[in-house]
């Protein structure tokens, strides 16, 4: 590795998902983790798929093979372990990472969760989680527990603590991030978002974090920008652009439109289409080129161009918006970090100075 004193100075408003998408080799995370610390990365963030990818593992790898690289779930769900669990994670993933690691959480998917025999999450139970684990971690012990996340006769942590840890939430719908502004301390946002969707998010969390008493600026904000620039082989820009997107509208096509203010027509002739409709699968894991550069034909073009393309100077610029645009932090989803290693120069360029002073650890905010 790197030593620190070579390292170039760290990114603390830029973060990506280690091993984004798929991957069938989970110990991957330990080459990309070490070479995004040595790129002076901010955060590394990472999603949780019910195969090879569980969070906690991958978490405390991260850990372990990184000296100021801020490490984040992006995320977890709070329903598929006990909240004596997931505080348990929490607590050693703090300890391990010296105070770099943030608790993200979201609402995943009600379906898949109604086939698991859990119920799907609610507002009230996220922004209950958010408070027991805060109270776990400051040391607190909660007898006779009768809430939103169900009923525990005892919860606490063995021996003393008196922890400040992050909690930050993904959130699609303005509802989800009033409810962040109002109890989180950082939010994610989600990939594909254009300018207006970016900006309306932005002020309901800003909005969100007002009604509830807090100081606006307090709560992090992050942009998901797919980041994607031509130095990437056709075929993989393809995927994590087209297949990507696709699989999105697919899944949950309904709240993407809505949030962007897309045209809902459009989303029906995607689905209708018989390609789409037949199509077995998650369209950025399997599909192949061919299938890729047809599905390129059925989604509108300027829903694609939601993603930073083009030169690394193309790319820097597109990160830049989204801070100009009013997020603090962006992630930049899809790539690598040696992927993303080209663009990194040209945004050290056009870098705002007061960007020094963003916490590496991707749930606090300088403010």
């Amino acid at each position: 590795m790197t030593s620190t004193e070579t390292r170039p100075p760290q990114l603390g408003e830029l973060g990506f998902y280690l091993l984004a998408g798929h991957s069938d080799n989970p110990s991957d995370i330990i080459g990309e983790a070490q070479r995004a610390d040595e790129l002076g990365l901010g955060s590394g963030f990472v999603s949780e798929r019910f195969n090879n990818k569980d969070a906690t593992t991958l978490c405390g790898a991260a850990a372990a093979v990184t000296r100021q690289l801020g490490i984040a779930t992006a995320a977890t769900n709070h329903n598929t372990r006990h909240p004596l669990i997931t505080a348990t994670f929490g607590m050693t993933m703090h300890k391990m990472s010296g105070g770099r690691f943030s608790l993200g959480l979201g609402r995943g998917f009600a379906g898949l969760f109604r086939a698991m025999g859990l119920d799907p999450i609610t507002g009230a139970q996220l922004e209950a989680a958010a408070d027991i684990y805060r109270r776990l971690w400051q040391g607190e012990k909660i007898s006779g527990y009768d809430g939103p996340l169900g009923k525990f006769p005892m919860l606490a942590l063995l021996g003393e603590f008196n922890e400040r840890i992050p909690v930050s939430l993904v959130a699609m719908g303005e509802k989800t991030q009033e409810l962040a502004g109002r109890c989180m301390d950082a939010v994610y946002l989600h990939t594909f978002f254009d300018d207006p969707a970016v900006e309306k998010a932005v002020a309901a969390v800003r909005r969100g974090a007002e009604q509830a008493g807090r100081d606006p600026a307090s709560v992090r904000i992050w942009s998901i920008l797919a980041t994607v620039g031509d130095h990437i082989p056709e075929d993989q820009r393809l995927k994590k652009t087209v297949g990507r997107l696709a699989s999105y509208l697919k899944g949950y096509g309904d709240v993407l439109v809505s949030s962007n203010d897309w045209d809902p027509a459009a989303l029906q002739r995607f689905r209708e289409h018989p390609f789409i409709r037949d199509f077995k699968g998650a369209i950025d894991a399997v599909a192949t080129t061919p299938e890729l550069e047809l599905i390129a034909e059925i989604i509108p073009t300027e829903w694609l161009a939601t993603a930073a393309t083009g030169t690394p100077a193309q790319c820097a610029a597109a990160i830049q918006h989204q801070l100009d645009i009013g997020c603090d932090s962006v992630i930049l989803h899809g790539a690598t970090p040696d992927e993303l290693a080209p663009i990194l120069p040209a945004y050290r360029e056009i870098r705002r100075a007061s960007c020094a002073a963003m916490p590496a650890n991707p749930g606090w905010n300088p403010a």
